[in-house]
């Protein structure tokens, strides 16, 4: 596939790290020289200097016969402008834009589509961002939920602990526990190193557990693996953006929520916008604030500026302070894994959520929707299964016919209305949305030549 990728930032340039190992042909465009010049020494891609939505840039960058733009600039504007220019001039078939205002968003409807703005996908960070914390908090104590076939199944990240009754027993023995209720290990990760999940696997406190289960039994899973956490009720932001904005008007009207804004005129502008939310004006790094608005209650600190190390010195601080759970906002690929689980307990990666929901658009029909996991190691698949027996790799065929890649494990299967988590003898039907779990992303191309064969049933 011929992609053209607008932006040569964290997205764009994590975006072709991403695709460029798949046989697809890359051409990235960017203002910034230096910038193109490292990817191009990094990876087997093509680069052009130029502004992304003028129309000699794009027509030098191949969007006439490309089968794919994602504009991925800093700018909304500039996003929506090469999308208009590349379909206008060039016809290019799909077209993929992030954009990030509100103001363009709430009209979203309207705005994007054939005859006006001729965006085929919008992505929102925000808006990812957003709803990846908010399920954090609907869940205490998950590291990660991520919902497939429109909720009815989840993936959940968990830190095992001494208290959850499986913890140093064999997975074997989660049925008797939980007779009622079908659940798959998909993974375990035990410092940092994968082990493959079997009947006879003992699980030790401190692995991070990879489990697939009917969204409305996450809780119940949950408490196998470590004591469940209270439900939060006292939660306070830092930062008035977009994100922090939004999930304060979201979190608003069921919990307690505090939000510090460290600009005068935003504060204001949130106290009158969010309705039963308390808004502060000050330094979230300031002890003597934080201590008068008693963070030592608080169960949840989330730091959500776009200053990095203002994020993780505020949350350090809170918990030092007695916070009982910090989450912080992390830009940079380096931080994320340097400071989670240390005294930071969950840091986001607004790019990951990015790029998660732009692979779900970039790859095959068939493939509904890909999410990152462990911050870009792993890989989650929603496939669609299409064909007979004689068209298809996978249909008519029982799980354990399959051939998988390594480390790659089919965790459910959505079927209609159904939930069923898959065991060894099930047999996939056409229609079927299977669930994949991939511990290694490189062989995401494997997987997808799996159900390959039935694209023109499409």
């Amino acid at each position: 596939m011929k992609i053209i990728i607008l932006g040569a930032g964290q997205v764009g340039g994590t975006l072709a790290e991403n695709l460029v190992g798949e046989k697809n042909d890359i051409t990235i465009v960017d203002t910034n020289g230096d910038r193109l010049r490292q990817l191009q020494d990094k990876f087997d891609l093509r680069v052009i200097q130029g502004y992304s939505s003028y129309p000699r840039v794009l027509r030098e960058a191949g969007a006439k016969d490309a089968d794919m733009l994602i504009a991925v600039t800093s700018s909304d504007e500039i996003n929506m402008v090469a999308c208009q220019i590349s379909y206008s001039l060039f016809n290019t078939p799909k077209r993929i834009a992030r954009i990030r205002s509100t103001e363009y968003i709430r009209e979203n409807q309207r705005l994007f589509n054939r005859a006006d703005i001729p965006i085929d996908h919008l992505i929102s960070p925000e808006q990812l961002v957003t709803d990846c914390v908010y399920r954090l908090i609907e869940y205490p104590g998950t590291l990660q939920v991520v919902n497939f076939a429109e909720g009815k199944v989840s993936l959940v990240v968990i830190t095992a602990y001494y208290g959850g009754p499986l913890v140093g027993n064999s997975l074997s023995s989660l049925k008797a526990h939980m007779p009622h209720i079908n659940t798959r290990i998909a993974a375990i990760f035990r410092k940092d190193r994968p082990i493959r999940p079997q009947g006879s696997t003992i699980i030790e406190a401190g692995d991070e557990v990879f489990f697939v289960v009917a969204s409305p039994h996450i809780r119940a899973v949950m408490s196998e693996l470590q004591r469940l956490e209270k439900s939060y009720k006292r939660i306070m932001i830092v930062g008035g953006g977009h994100i922090g904005a939004g999930l304060a008007h979201r979190l608003e009207k069921s919990y307690t929520v505090k939000l510090i804004e460290h600009n005068q005129q935003r504060s204001v502008e949130l106290a009158e916008m969010l309705q039963n939310t308390t808004v502060f004006y000050g330094d979230a790094s300031d002890h003597e604030l934080l201590t008068e608005e008693h963070v030592d209650q608080i169960d949840v600190f989330i730091a959500l500026t776009d200053d990095d190390e203002a994020n993780i010195m505020s949350a350090m601080l809170a918990k030092r302070l007695g916070a009982k759970k910090v989450m912080v906002l992390i830009q940079r690929r380096a931080y994320v894994d340097l400071v989670q689980g240390s005294v930071i307990d969950i840091a986001i990666s607004p790019q990951q959520a990015t790029i998660s929901a732009m692979l779900g658009y970039v790859r095959k029909a068939y493939i509904v929707s890909v999410s990152s996991l462990r911050h870009g190691v792993a890989e989650a698949i929603e496939a669609i299964a299409y064909g007979d027996e004689n068209t298809s790799k996978v249909v008519g065929r029982r799980v354990e016919e399959i051939k998988l890649p390594p480390g790659t494990t089919i965790g459910a299967i959505v079927r209609s209305n159904d939930v069923i988590i898959a065991n060894r003898k099930f047999k996939i039907e056409h229609g079927d949305h299977v669930i994949l779990f991939l511990i290694d992303k490189k062989f995401i191309t494997d997987v997808e030549h799996l159900f390959y064969q039935d694209s023109y049933l499409l």
